[in-house]
């Protein structure tokens, strides 16, 4: 609701239906019920919701009998009341966050109550003072104590249903902030004169018959509460916190209270008649049973819950609200914590032997668990990545490291080729002249895989070369670098290998095998495995004497690892050495095998992962 007039008209319309409603009770105490909407519609409209209360006001005084001169400083001073419970609460006497009407923390319940006391007493003081004036001082008193208790009582009720309303359907008045500065301790002084003065001035009715004092009361009275209406707003309106649990807690509270204040009434009206026959009973418990027994009621039970629920927001909901600020310090996902403010809240909890004390300390270790988890991961990742970047630098050295160029010459064509299961493998292959006759030929696989097996594999070809150059004999080139590795093998790592030479002129092929898969040979258009002495692995026993075999290569060889027999598709299934021997049958092409014999390789093993090293060399006699 943004239109000013229908607030102006809405406070006027309402003033007169109360009046009319609960006119029936004045019987009971409630003389002049309206006056509390006087509270609750300027602290919902403002000095629009003032206006239209003390018009509506002004009507009533009106049609009850009163003169002007009795209705003009009536009005006025009305108006001021009404407009003070809208200042009062925009102030921030102790917070600079200030907000629109809601019972959501204690502050807020507090500042509703000693706005609402404040409006009364001025009310109340200022109005008994006016009947003194006009009428009798006889009667000034107990127009203080009806006027007061009427104010008060009616004001809370109802301006705790209208916040519960405005925070459903937004018709709050909302001020600006201004941009005069403003005299904080000038209005905090006005503001505790207008308090004394109203308190100076309610005495003075039970002690003075002096009409002369009562309009001195009275003008000092409407000085000071017009000249603190001046006070600027200095803060922007913020939003209020959704669903806290004070809240919660406070609505249950206020309902409870209300209950016990309804209970209070509905018990003065059916007993009124009867406190009305006791004889020499006090007139005000005649007058006003209905309020005097409604606030016994609420004493008994506001102020030690009051109490209690303070302790229960400082102690408990305070702490943890302040817990629940790591979300706004929660970076994002894989992120450290800002744990430098947030440590200083927990701090003031930690040191508390309480389930408070506990949580306090609980999230301080996680905070710091968490940081020191993620630096850890980072400086993991740092290191992975460095690791990452030296494997790639190792996989080049490796590939690097095996025969890049296919040898081809008028007698026959030697390739190879080999995929490491991760970054570096065990596996390797070489080929290379020795000679005008010549051609050494070397596959080998070494136990494990990664980055060791990747070092011994390289150490074991370049010895086999230099061997080579010395010894021609491959027997006798094993059994040299055997030995060489047992000496510092701390690891037990071994290697399969196989070493064959062959003399072009000859078409003699000599051989040693340790410990590898036998190779395949065609002869006669196809393909079969040759039955070799198996040997040992190398780097396991010393001074094993391995032998070295001859046979006529006149077709074509083709060496493996156990990468390409053992390789398993989905299902478990290998494609075994019958895989291999069935596709180099099934090859008709003069074409090199090997990428073929690789695409089929893949074809059977589909989306399973690779898990050992593949290695594959041909050698073909033209």
């Amino acid at each position: 609701m943004k239109s000013k007039p229908a607030k102006v008209a809405i406070s006027f319309i309402t003033i007169i239906l109360i009046n009319i409603l609960l006119l029936p009770f004045s019987g009971f105490g409630l003389e002049n019920p309206h006056v509390g909407f006087l509270f609750v519609l300027g602290l919902a409209f403002g000095p629009y919701g003032a206006l239209g209360a003390v018009l509506g006001n002004i009507v009533i005084d009106l049609v009850s009998g009163y003169g002007p001169v009795e209705i003009l400083p009536s009005a006025i001073i009305s108006f001021g009341v009404s407009y003070l419970a809208y200042k009062l609460w925009y102030s921030g006497f102790k917070t600079d966050k200030i907000t629109k009407p809601r019972l959501d923390n204690i502050y807020h319940l507090l500042l509703f109550l000693s706005s609402l006391v404040i409006c009364t007493l001025i009310y109340s003081s200022t109005h008994a003072t006016l009947i003194g004036i006009f009428y009798t001082t006889a009667v000034d008193e107990y127009r203080f104590v009806s006027y007061f208790m009427n104010f008060i009582n009616i004001g809370f009720i109802f301006g705790v249903l209208v916040i519960w309303l405005s925070k459903k359907f937004d018709f709050i008045e909302v001020p600006k902030a201004s941009k005069t500065p403003v005299n904080k301790k000038l209005y905090w002084l006005l503001i505790r004169l207008l308090v004394l003065m109203t308190v100076i001035s309610s005495i003075t009715l039970l002690i003075s018959q002096n009409e002369t004092i009562l309009m001195v009361n009275l003008l000092i009275m409407q000085i000071l509460l017009f000249a603190y209406l001046t006070r600027p707003i200095e803060h922007e309106v913020q939003p209020n916190a959704e669903n806290t649990m004070t809240e919660k807690i406070l609505n249950n509270f206020l309902i409870l209270t209300l209950i016990i204040a309804s209970f209070g009434v509905l018990v003065s009206i059916l007993n009124y008649s009867y406190l009305e026959s006791l004889p020499n009973i006090n007139q005000y418990l005649v007058l006003m049973p209905t309020l005097i027994i409604t606030d016994i009621s609420l004493i008994l039970f506001f102020i030690p819950c009051i109490i209690i629920l303070r302790y229960i927001e400082t102690k408990v909901i305070q702490p943890i609200s302040s817990f629940s600020e790591i979300e706004s310090f929660i970076v994002g996902e894989n992120e450290k914590i800002e744990a430098e403010g947030l440590l200083n809240v927990y701090s003031k909890y930690v040191n508390e032997n309480t389930e408070i004390g506990t949580l306090a300390r609980s999230y301080t270790h996680l905070i710091n668990s968490n940081n020191n988890y993620i630096e850890n991961i980072r400086r993991i990742e740092g290191e992975q990545k460095r690791i990452e970047a030296e494997l790639d630098i190792a996989t080049k050295i490796q590939a690097e490291n095996l025969p890049t160029e296919v040898i081809e010459t008028d007698d026959f064509i030697v390739n190879g080729y080999s995929k490491p299961a991760k970054e570096v493998g065990g596996d390797f292959f070489d080929y290379y002249i020795l000679d005008d006759n010549h051609l050494a030929v070397v596959i080998g696989d070494v136990s494990g895989k990664g980055v060791p097996a990747a070092i011994l594999a390289m150490i074991s070809q370049v010895m086999i070369k230099q061997l080579l150059t010395h010894n021609p004999d491959p027997a006798k080139v094993l059994y040299l670098l055997n030995n060489q590795l047992c000496e510092n093998n701390s690891e037990a790592m071994f290697v399969t290998l196989w070493l064959g030479i062959y003399n072009k002129s000859t078409n003699k092929l000599i051989f040693s095998n340790a410990g590898h898969n036998p190779p395949l040979i065609k002869e006669n258009g196809k393909f079969k495995f040759i039955n070799i002495d198996s040997g040992i692995v190398i780097g396991i026993m010393e001074d094993f004497d391995y032998v070295t075999e001859e046979m006529t290569l006149t077709d074509e060889l083709v060496l493996y690892t156990d990468g390409i027999t053992d390789a398993n598709n989905i299902d478990g299934e290998m494609y075994g050495e019958d895989g291999i021997l069935n596709f180099l049958n099934g090859f008709e092409s003069d074409d090199d095998p090997i990428d073929p014999l690789l695409n089929d390789i893949r074809g059977f093993t589909g989306d399973a992962e690779q898990f050992d090293d593949m290695t594959l060399l041909n050698l073909k006699i033209k």
